[in-house]
């Protein structure tokens, strides 16, 4: 019974990793699509107000993959 359950939790997790892949790929697209009419992008981020009044916030390198995943420089000022 542990297998079956097994299995099932395998099949759930590539799934996933396809649904994934594919909104990489379909981001990518629309991102090439729009750069190719003339306008530019920008993804922002808003980070969390800490007690101090610093609003700043770094990007894992998970998040700097997926950014030029999609052809996306990461801003260096931020």
């Amino acid at each position: 019974m542990a297998d079956r359950h097994v299995e099932k939790l395998m099949q759930r997790l590539l799934e996933a990793i396809e649904v994934s892949l594919k909104a990489t790929e379909a981001s990518r697209e629309a991102v090439q699509e729009i750069l190719k009419r003339g306008a530019d992008t920008g993804i922002f981020f808003a980070g969390t107000r800490k007690p101090d009044g610093d609003e700043r916030f770094d990007l894992t390198d998970q998040d700097r993959d997926f950014l030029r995943s999609l052809s996306i420089r990461p801003d260096p000022r931020g």
